[in-house]
C-alpha cells in the first residue's frame, strides 16, 4: 500500500517569484516606466550596462546580450563555424537545448556520460569517448562512425555547481576542440580555484529565463568571452551578422536582448548575491534537518566539493520510490520536479543517435532516482522543516 499523506499543514511551492517581485515592485516598476519613456527597446544602454555588469560578475571580459540561453548557446556554435560536417561532445543528463542547438546547427551530438556524484559531464567518460570512437590524426579529432570533425565540448554546469573544468580543458586543449560552458543554470557558481562558470572556456552561456537564480520578466540570455575577437562574432551573429549596418559578414539570426528585460536585470543583478547567499543557508539547513531525521542513510543529498561555490539553482535528491515520494509530496502540499525524467541520449527525436537504454548508466540512475525539492530564497524555515518531515514521514509509512 502506498503512503498516505496527512491533512497538509503547509503549502511549499516549488518555485515562488511573487514575494522577490514585491519587494522590488517599485524600483523594477520604476526601470520599466523609463524605458517605456525613453521608446529605446532594442540594444540600448541598459543593454549595454547589462553586459559589462555581467561579464564581470562572470569574471569575464566581454558580454553579449542573447534573446535567451538556448539562443546563447545557439550563437556560440555559429560564432565558432560548427556546422553540418561537425561534431560536439556533450552530457546526455541536461535541459534539452544542449544537445539541440547542436543538431539546430547541422552538427551531430556525441554523448559521454556524467559523474554520479555531481551529474555534471565526466571528463574521464569524455576521455574515454576520444579514444574509443574518435581518431587524433594531424590535428583533427574525427568521429570514427560518421567521418565528422570533432570540433567542441559542451560542458553543463548542473543544478548551479561547475563541472570539473581542469580534467576537461587538459582534454581540449590535447584534442583542438573548442570549449563552450553550458552555465544557464550557474551564474556566479565558482570552482576550488575560485573561478566563476563562463570565464574558463571559449564562450560561457547565461540563461535568465524567470525560473534562474537570476531572472527577467520573461526570455534572456546571455554570452560572455575573454576573447574581443569571439565577442565581435558574436555581436555580428545576434543581429543577422550584420556590421556595419545592412552589410551582412556572415548568416546570424535575431538573438538580441530586450532593453525592457535588462532594465529588469539589472536591478535583480544588485541582490543576486544575498539570494545566493539564502539559498545556500537553506540548502545548510536541509543537510541538517535530514542529519537530524536520520534520512542521510535513506536519501543522497547533493554532493558539493569542498571550496567550491555552489549556487543552488535546485536542491536534488536520489531518492527510494523516487515517483511515490514525489506524488505523497504533491498531496502534503509540497512542489516538487524531476529535472530529467529522460535524458537526451533516450528521446525520441535523438533515436538516430544509436544510444540506448544502457549506454549511460549514470545518466540512466539519475533520470529514474532524482528528485528537485524547494529551495528559492524566500522559504522560510517553518517551510523547510515541512519538507522534511514530509520525505521522514513518507519512508517512515513504506517501512510499515
Amino acid at each position: 500500500m502506498s503512503p498516505i499523506c496527512p491533512v497538509p499543514t503547509q503549502k511549499v511551492p516549488l518555485l515562488d517569484l511573487k514575494p522577490q517581485y514585491r519587494a522590488l515592485k517599485l524600483e523594477i516598476d520604476a526601470a520599466i516606466e523609463q524605458v517605456c519613456n525613453s521608446q529605446s527597446f532594442i540594444l540600448g544602454p541598459l543593454v549595454r550596462e547589462l553586459e559589462s555588469s555581467v561579464a564581470q560578475y562572470s569574471g569575464c571580459a566581454q558580454g553579449i546580450g542573447m534573446s535567451s540561453g538556448t539562443d546563447a548557446l545557439l550563437a556560440a556554435l555559429m560564432a565558432l563555424d560548427i556546422g553540418s560536417n561537425d561534431a560536439v561532445i556533450t552530457t546526455p543528463y541536461t535541459f534539452f537545448a544542449t544537445a539541440g542547438t547542436i543538431a539546430r546547427v547541422g552538427a551531430l551530438p556525441i554523448f559521454a556520460d556524467i559523474d554520479s556524484a555531481t551529474y555534471n559531464l565526466s571528463a574521464s567518460a569524455v576521455a574515454k569517448v576520444l579514444k574509443t570512437d574518435c581518431i587524433f590524426d594531424k590535428g583533427v579529432l574525427t568521429h570514427r562512425a560518421t567521418g565528422r570533425v570533432v570540433k567542441a565540448l559542451m560542458p553543463v554546469h548542473l543544478y548551479g555547481q561547475m563541472a570539473d573544468m581542469d580534467p576537461l580543458m587538459d582534454l581540449a586543449q590535447r584534442y583542438h576542440l573548442r570549449v563552450i560552458e553550458d552555465a544557464a543554470q550557474a551564474i556566479g557558481a565558482a570552482d576550488a580555484k575560485g573561478r566563476r562558470a563562463c570565464s574558463i572556456g571559449d564562450i560561457g552561456c547565461l540563461s535568465f529565463f524567470p525560473t534562474k537564480n537570476l531572472g527577467a520578466f520573461g526570455d534572456a540570455g546571455m554570452c560572455v568571452v575573454q576573447d574581443a575577437a569571439i565577442a565581435a562574432k558574436l555581436a555580428m551573429v545576434r543581429v543577422h551578422g550584420m556590421e556595419p549596418k545592412y552589410y551582412h559578414q556572415i548568416i546570424g539570426g535575431n538573438f538580441r536582448l530586450d532593453e525592457l528585460q535588462a532594465a529588469v536585470l539589472l536591478i535583480k543583478l544588485k541582490h543576486l548575491d544575498a539570494w545566493t547567499c539564502a539559498r545556500q543557508e537553506n540548502a545548510c539547513f536541509y543537510f541538517g534537518a535530514f542529519e537530524k531525521a536520520d534520512l542521510q542513510a535513506t536519501i543522497t543529498l547533493p554532493y558539493a566539493p569542498a571550496d567550491t561555490r555552489h549556487v543552488y539553482n535546485q536542491f536534488v535528491i536520489r531518492a527510494p520510490q523516487r515517483d511515490a515520494l514525489k506524488q505523497f509530496l504533491t498531496d502534503c502540499g509540497v512542489g516538487s520536479e524531476i529535472y530529467y525524467p529522460v535524458p537526451l541520449h533516450r528521446q525520441a527525436c535523438f533515436a538516430n543517435l544509436g544510444y540506448n537504454e544502457g549506454s549511460f548508466p549514470y545518466s540512466d540512475a539519475a533520470a529514474a532516482e532524482t528528485l528537485a525539492l524547494p529551495i528559492f530564497p524566500e522559504l522560510t524555515r517553518v517551510q523547510l522543516q515541512y519538507v522534511v518531515d514530509c520525505i521522514s514521514a513518507f519512508y517512515a509509512q513504506a517501512k510499515t
